[in-house]
């Protein structure tokens, strides 16, 4: 069987797709992948074919810039964002540049599921048009019907053009919808059509060997600060975050990112580590508290590992994300405008002594163990898929 993957251009985007694509090679499926050159370098050497379609993602950007006066979403409230940036940024911008190729390359490796990311929007009309089983594969909790509808006005002209009838969820529910937030944290997610869980991060190893970054530090708390790999370019918040944790009773170890020198953040106490990457499975089974961007992958990591946490969301669904963590109890979210040295290190005092975070945190890792994992998923797409053929034949 071949199965054709497709994301958004950014790290963030294609990552969370690798286990479900990996569980496919291991079936012994034929893996192919599609999306703009910036995410090439992520797929070398793991065995999968790679189409670039589109434009790198920073064109995406631009074309928007060029559509608007002043910076897009500027002076939006965070509740308004996802509605703001999916119709227009995702679906008007993204997926006009990227349909054609995506469905050139389609059209040519004839694949029997498509599966893409969320805010891949030519996606699921390549599917429809192709005849391929479309596979949602959602990175954060499932779009609210309120986003979903302005998504679905900004592709109609789309696939009005490709000859297709447009549909009310712009087709991301047209096949299978795999959801991947906890249940408790999702419950809209039960009521998609054709939803199938997935869990979203590999279990935590049962014994991870201590990274070579922790040597020499103390028995007190360790707390892991990242902002992930898009708002890692928030270097004054990164400053913040240091000189607010180099003053509390514990030990830091911050990652910057690949394209982030350590050396901005210098100097820092002994106390504090700063590396540019470091895997997050081999760290979090140290963590005490992580601080983060509340990005659905870390989030997911954090959760898995039953940790407590502070949220400082920076853009797109990470607010979403954020009150949600903060809504079950699990840590504290703090909005870009409640930000400051005293808030943030009053929050993680807090979920470092308040036991209930971490309780919270731990009930979410049980919701998350118990998902099926990609391995079984990729079976049962797979049945789908022959039950699919031998009907149609």
């Amino acid at each position: 069987m071949r199965v054709l993957f497709t994301c958004v251009p950014q790290t963030g985007h294609v990552t969370p797709l690798l286990p479900l694509a990996e569980a496919f090679a291991r079936r012994g499926d034929e893996v192919l992948f599609a999306s703009g050159p910036d995410v090439a370098d992520v797929l070398v050497g793991r065995g999968f074919g790679f189409h670039e379609v589109g434009p790198p993602y920073g064109e995406w950007y631009t074309a928007l810039v060029r559509r608007t006066r002043g910076q897009p979403g500027d002076g939006l409230p965070t509740d308004r964002v996802e509605h703001y940036f999916l119709p227009r940024l995702f679906g008007e911008v993204g997926a006009a540049l990227v349909v054609d190729d995506l469905l050139r390359v389609a059209r040519a490796a004839q694949p029997a599921l498509v599966v893409f990311d969320t805010l891949m929007l030519a996606a699921p009309l390549v599917a429809v048009a192709t005849g391929a089983h479309a596979v949602q594969h959602t990175f954060g909790a499932v779009t609210s019907p309120e986003v979903l509808a302005l998504v679905a006005d900004a592709v109609s002209p789309m696939w009005r053009e490709a000859g297709l009838e447009s549909r009310r969820d712009a087709g991301l529910h047209s096949g299978t919808t795999l959801a991947i937030c906890p249940p408790s944290l999702d419950p809209a997610a039960a009521s998609v059509p054709g939803v199938q869980p997935l869990r979203p991060v590999p279990l935590p190893l049962a014994s991870a060997p201590e990274p070579a970054v922790l040597e020499g530090l103390t028995s007190r708390p360790l707390v892991y600060v990242t902002l992930g790999t898009f708002s890692n370019s928030n270097v004054a918040l990164l400053e913040t975050l240091v000189r607010v944790l180099a003053d509390l009773p514990v030990e830091v170890v911050v990652t910057v990112g690949r394209d982030v020198d350590p050396a901005v953040l210098a100097p820092w106490p002994a106390h504090v580590r700063v590396e540019r990457f470091i895997p997050q499975a081999d760290l979090l089974p140290h963590c005490s508290a992580v601080v983060h961007h509340a990005g659905a992958g870390t989030t997911f990591g954090v959760l898995a590992h039953g940790l407590a946490s502070v949220a400082l969301p920076q853009s797109a669904d990470n607010f979403t994300i954020g009150e949600r963590l903060s809504a079950a109890g699990a840590g504290r979210t703090l909005m870009p405008a409640d930000v400051s040295d005293a808030a943030v290190g009053a929050a993680v005092q807090e979920v470092l002594e308040d036991a209930t975070y971490r309780d919270r945190a731990r009930a979410l890792a049980d919701e998350i163990a118990g998902m099926p994992g990609p391995d079984e998923v990729a079976e049962r797409l797979a049945r789908r898929c022959v039950a699919s053929s031998v009907a149609g034949d």
